[in-house]
């Protein structure tokens, strides 16, 4: 009898874990892109309220799931979804860093930082989830 590959354990392998985390945070980035967009061009919104703003719908988005589908956990979903915001609040604050850098400092445009952002966010955060938030 082979083992069921589609359903994720809490013991899976890092890297299929992280396919998971990846593919799922598309839909987050995509959720956090468009948000962003129509609060800051759009909607006037300065940058760092505008990506507090998006990232928060998109880490909610993600936590859904990915504790589901990625860590398989569903216990103690108050705690974890605290956690994985905290976590999500470190990309938060790196992407802000971000934005004083390249858009204040250098003039970059925020859309290009955000989005260039994406990739280190990425990695911190699944680190930082797999570790601590759905452990």
């Amino acid at each position: 009898m082979t083992a069921d590959t589609t359903t994720p354990t809490a013991t899976e392998a890092p890297a299929r874990q992280l396919v998971r985390y990846t593919l799922i945070g598309g839909s987050g980035i995509a959720l956090d892109l468009l948000a962003f967009a129509l609060l800051h061009n759009s909607a006037g919104l300065d940058e760092q309220l505008a990506n507090a703003l998006s990232t928060t719908l998109g880490i909610t988005s993600n936590f859904a799931l990915n504790a589901r589908f990625t860590f398989a956990r569903r216990d103690r979903l108050a705690v974890r979804f605290l956690r994985f915001y905290a976590v999500g609040l470190t990309g938060i604050a790196l992407t802000n860093l971000l934005f004083l850098l390249f858009t204040d400092a250098l003039g970059l445009d925020a859309n290009a930082v955000k989005a260039g952002s994406l990739p280190l966010v990425l990695a911190l955060q699944f680190a930082l989830n797999r570790k601590w938030s759905f452990a």
